[in-house]
């Protein structure tokens, strides 16, 4: 059997400052750098933090079947790109309306990484490791960040709009989810476009980078396993990178 290569896609900022390098068939692999060639080293090495959620959705043979990381488009994005090292373009392909079986593939996807959040939030430590100048939200701060720009910004997007104080609670989470994939579906079915650089397949992979990046966050700032002595903890906090 052919393994299918991994199509990749280079962002870079209008200014050359830093880029992000995207898996577009695996909404929320992503990585961003200073420099191209590290952003897809990166990618690449993300491979297997990226498995779980392919398992979460089903596609783990698929996702083990895959080959290596192949470049297919290379472009410039906003300057917002530059800033954050964060995708904020569709690619080219990203322009183009979604068949049925591929929006509800990504849509799988996007439902895994929201679970993979959930998972890694109830397991890591409430107070997570500072960076050397103190700096990082912590794990509540994370939640509630993800919860509310996803629910007031990312949503607004496609009408669907959570206000802060019903997404915060249980059943408010559940009822955005429901609602986000709905209006996503909806959108589809009709040919509705969001917007010049809010294209649906974009908004869906945005959307699970938001949520792994910060799941992948907690996980390497998490302090649950460490020894809370206080000489510990100082020592870890002298020892973790900038936030």
């Amino acid at each position: 059997m052919v393994a299918v290569v991994v199509r990749t896609v280079i962002e870079r900022g209008p200014k050359g400052r830093k880029c992000a390098a995207v898996a577009l068939d695996w909404p929320g692999w992503s990585r961003g750098a200073k420099e191209p060639q590290v952003a897809f080293e990166t990618l690449a090495a993300y491979r297997d933090r990226y498995r779980p959620v392919a398992r979460l959705a089903g596609l783990e043979d698929e996702f083990d079947r895959s080959g290596e990381l192949e470049i297919v488009e290379d472009h410039v994005g906003p300057g917002s790109t530059d800033f954050w090292g964060i995708s904020f373009a569709p690619a080219s392909t990203e322009r183009q309306l979604m068949a049925s079986d591929e929006l509800e593939r990504k849509l799988t996807l996007l439902q895994a990484a929201w679970r993979y959040f959930d998972e890694v939030a109830a397991r890591v430590s409430p107070e997570l490791r500072r960076g050397p100048r103190g700096g990082g939200r912590d794990r509540d701060g994370i939640i509630a960040h993800l919860f509310v720009n996803e629910g007031e910004d990312f949503s607004k997007r496609i009408g669907a709009r959570t206000p802060a104080e019903v997404i915060l609670t249980p059943q408010g989470l559940r009822a955005h989810r429901e609602t986000y994939l709905a209006a996503i579906r909806e959108r589809n079915a009709r040919e509705w476009k969001v917007g010049q650089n809010w294209t649906l397949p974009f908004l869906i992979r945005h959307t699970a980078f938001h949520v792994l990046d910060h799941a992948w966050e907690m996980e390497d700032r998490d302090l649950s396993s460490e020894d809370q002595s206080p000489a510990a903890s100082e020592s870890a906090r002298g020892s973790a990178p900038a936030s």
